[in-house]
Order: structure tokens, then C-alpha cells, then sequence
């Protein structure tokens, strides 16, 4: 984004037609229209806030003892919003536009959701807007050095407090005694997230009527490709108790990274350092790690599972329930039983072989195999398969006559325990090359999968 892109985007003219990028930003002020003849420093005031998990409401009735009063009965009438007109209402709206509009509506009872990443662009947004704003944060206890760095330059740089959300600690104590610091590595990460971010995040919602995510449909096109930019939260409460009593705004649903990161760049707004290390969707340390150019975001979180879902339980609402029904118990992905899946089927090409649980179990049996071979286990559904079909189907084109055979192995559904157990699948795409005169495949180890990188590794062992 150009300095005079975010120009328009200043003056509130501007649509995500004309600009996709939206932002955000917390300020305290008071609308200067309120006291046009009088200085604006004298009324500058600290917005005073509760905290975001408040305790609810309390409706109590004040009337004096001593005089009876006579109240006619009325019957509460709570006016409702149709949150699914207003979306589609919104839907070309600008960030600023959206930020302002949830701003505007819920004032003291919404929040930002900051997580230390690009997001921050809702903060420099909310600043934008000229009204107050508040934010807040779950801090698991288990992010980086320089993620806890960023939230203080984020706090001095936008003169803000943000409020922080903690686990609770004898859920925490009981599962690192329990399991130990890093069981997640063996059983999922979804009883860790549950533990130190949805129910953290459960109780700040407690104490608001809506809130304010970085979500964008390009993050997670398995989870996230038809978020609106406005919705009833699916998933939690809020002050008011029960279903529907928590509004979520998503003002970035529909910008892509690339015009997020252009606005960061011309509002000159600070960073999360690790970013400039190859960190793009940032979490916990233990649970992410930089990717590689060409691979999705979220390739660097829980990259040791197959998960359908990368998502922590935070944004759990954007889960289909026929895809919920495909996650198994320690959340990694897998077709129902059958092996059957309504996706079409990838890697298809005249110079790649599709074997058959028989044709891999012989495969795998054989020790002097007449060719090498190289054999890419995935699942259809996984979009990091997706990403490197095309990679894969050239090499295999450039390999064809070359005495290098090329396969692929459907693992998942009810193959994926026996890859597990005998291929060495860990996630998908896992890439094996059976040599010849070995009793063994050799696992590619890089996650690099262009064919430059994948052409290198073959030509070493052939």
C-alpha cells in the first residue's frame, strides 16, 4: 500500500474495493464536536474502564422504604440487530468503516482481541477512528521473549493499557504434572489451548456484549474462508448469558495478508520482531515456528499434527460440524472410517503412479527394488497437499524416463494408522524415496517442497 492509498483510507472514502486493507489502534478521546469554543487540552481525560471479565450487570431497584411507589408493569423490550443483514450490509465496507460502526455500537462493552501479531493493525484502526477503545490479551505463559517485548511497545506507542487474561494455575500445575511441559507434542494441542486460551478467553467474555477479532478468510481457507465481517459468536457468552448474547466483528474478513502488511508499512506502525524471522501467524513458542517462502501461515502452527483445523478453540465457531466430525480425539485430521471424502482427489497425472494399501505394503516389503521410487503420503482435504500439487506433478513430469518412479499413497481415513505405524506419517505431506537396495524408505526432512529442493534430495539418493 502506497502513502497515498493510506491516505484515502484516512479520510473514511475508501472501500475494501479500493483498498483492501483495514486497521486498528486504542486512543481515549472526546468527540471535540461535544465542546467547540473551549480548548481541546483542557477536556482530555483518561477513559475509565472495568475490567473485561466485570461480573454481569446487576438490574436492583433503588426506591425508598418509606413511600410506596406504584409501578406500572411494562415489558422489557430488547431491541434486536438481524447481524446477518448487517453483514451483508458490510461486506464492502472499509475496515475503518467496520471498526468504527462496532466501535459506535457496543462503546464501552467491546474489546479488541490482541495477540501479538499483525493484528495490530485493529489497534492503529480503533485509533483511527477517533473513538475509545479497549483491549485485551491472553497471556498463556508460554509465549516468546519477544512477543511479551511487543505488548510493551504496543502499550507505550498507543499510550494504552492492555488487559491481560491469565490461565488458571491449578489447571496448569495439574496438567504439567500430570503430563509434563510438552505433551502436546503426543496427544494434541487441544487440551493445552483449552486450559491456557479458551477458558482464559471464556471469562474475558463474560464481561463484554462483543468483540473485536484479526481474523481474514485467507488465514485458514480450511476454517476460515466464509467468515463474515460481522456475526453472532457461535461459540461463547457474553455478559448477558446465553445464546446470542455476544456479537463478533471481524473488520479484516476480507483483506488479504499482503495489503495488512502494506498498511503496517505506511502507517509506520511497530512490529513483532519475530516476523522479520520468517514468523507469520504467531502463538505459543512451543507450538510455532517460521515458515518458508511458498508455504501457508499457518504451516508454522502445530506443524506437527495433520490437523484439517489449524485453530486453537479461540475461533472453534468456524469448524462445519461434518468437519468437526472428520477430527479425532487428539485433534488430527481424519476422514470418517470408510476413507470416503467429498473432495476430489489431487496428484493426478499420467507420470504418477497411485498405489494401493497393497501396492505400498509391497513396496515397503521389497529390498532390491528394480527402480527407485518416490512416494508423497497425503490426504485430498489438506491444503498444504493442495499447495504443492503443482510442484509435485513437475517433478514428476521432469522425472519420467529418468529410472526414478513416482507415486502417491492416500493415508488417511482408515490408512493412516498403518502409515503412521509403518511409513513414518507425521503430518501430511510426508514425502518418502525408497532406494534401491534398502530395507527401508528414507523421510524427505525439509519443508521446503518446490522442485528445485525435492529434484536435490532425489538426485543425492538415487
Amino acid at each position: 500500500m502506497a502513502l497515498s492509498a493510506s491516505s484515502s483510507f484516512l479520510s473514511g472514502s475508501i472501500t475494501l474495493h479500493e483498498l483492501k486493507a483495514p486497521w486498528i489502534s486504542s486512543v481515549r478521546l472526546l468527540d471535540q464536536s461535544l465542546v467547540p469554543s473551549l480548548p481541546w487540552d483542557s477536556y482530555r481525560r483518561r477513559l475509565s474502564v472495568k475490567p473485561v471479565c466485570a461480573e454481569l450487570r446487576r438490574s436492583d431497584s433503588v426506591v425508598p422504604l418509606a413511600a410506596p411507589v406504584l409501578v406500572p408493569e411494562v415489558e422489557d423490550r430488547v431491541e434486536t440487530e438481524d447481524y446477518e443483514r448487517l453483514a451483508k450490509e458490510l461486506e464492502h465496507a472499509s475496515p475503518l468503516e467496520i471498526m468504527y460502526k462496532a466501535l459506535e455500537k457496543f462503546g464501552n462493552d467491546i474489546a479488541i482481541a490482541f495477540s501479538g501479531a499483525e493484528d495490530v493493525a485493529l489497534i492503529e484502526c480503533a485509533k483511527l477512528t477517533g473513538r475509545p477503545f479497549r483491549v485485551f490479551s491472553l497471556d498463556t505463559g508460554r509465549l516468546n521473549p519477544e512477543t511479551y517485548r511487543f505488548f510493551d511497545t504496543v502499550e507505550k506507542h498507543y499510550d494504552i493499557h492492555i488487559e491481560y487474561m491469565f490461565p488458571d494455575a491449578v489447571e496448569v500445575q495439574a496438567l504439567v504434572r500430570g503430563k509434563g511441559l510438552f505433551s502436546f507434542y503426543e496427544d494434541g494441542h487441544q487440551e493445552c489451548c483449552r486450559i491456557r486460551k479458551v477458558r482464559p478467553l471464556r471469562r474475558a467474555l463474560k464481561g463484554l456484549r462483543a468483540w473485536i477479532t484479526g481474523q481474514r478468510k485467507d488465514q485458514s481457507p480450511g476454517t476460515r474462508a466464509e467468515i463474515p465481517v460481522v456475526q453472532v459468536d457461535p461459540s461463547f457468552e457474553g455478559m448477558n448469558g446465553g445464546v446470542g448474547s455476544l456479537v463478533k466483528w471481524n473488520p479484516v474478513a476480507n483483506v488479504e495478508g499482503r495489503d495488512i502488511w502494506n498498511f503496517l508499512q505506511a502507517m509506520n506502525v511497530p512490529v513483532n520482531s519475530l516476523h522479520s524471522q520468517g514468523y507469520i501467524s504467531i502463538g505459543c513458542e512451543p507450538c510455532t515456528r517460521s515458515v518458508l517462502p511458498g508455504q501457508h501461515e499457518r504451516e508454522g502452527r502445530w506443524w506437527w499434527e495433520d490437523a484439517k483445523a489449524k485453530e486453537c478453540g479461540l475461533h472453534k465457531g468456524n469448524i462445519k460440524k461434518e468437519e468437526v466430525a472428520q477430527l479425532n480425539g487428539n485433534g488430527n485430521g481424519a476422514t470418517p472410517a470408510n476413507g470416503s471424502a467429498t473432495v476430489s482427489d489431487i496428484f493426478n497425472s499420467q507420470n504418477l503412479v497411485s498405489l494401493s494399501r497393497a501396492g505400498i505394503e509391497n513396496l515397503a516389503r521389497l529390498e532390491d527394488l528394480r527402480e527407485p521410487w518416490l512416494v508423497v503420503l497425503y490426504a485430498p482435504w489438506c491444503q498444504f497437499c493442495q499447495a504443492m500439487e503443482g510442484s509435485y506433478i513437475e517433478l514428476a513430469d521432469k522425472l519420467a524416463g529418468s529410472g526414478v518412479r513416482v507415486g502417491k499413497f492416500r493415508a488417511d481415513g482408515e490408512q493412516k494408522e498403518y502409515a503412521q505405524r509403518e511409513l513414518q506419517l507425521g503430518s501430511f505431506p510426508t514425502i518418502l524415496f525408497f532406494p534401491k537396495h534398502s530395507s527401508s524408505p528414507i523421510k524427505y526432512p525439509s519443508e521446503k517442497r518446490d522442485v528445485d529442493s525435492l529434484t536435490a534430495f532425489v538426485n543425492a539418493l538415487r
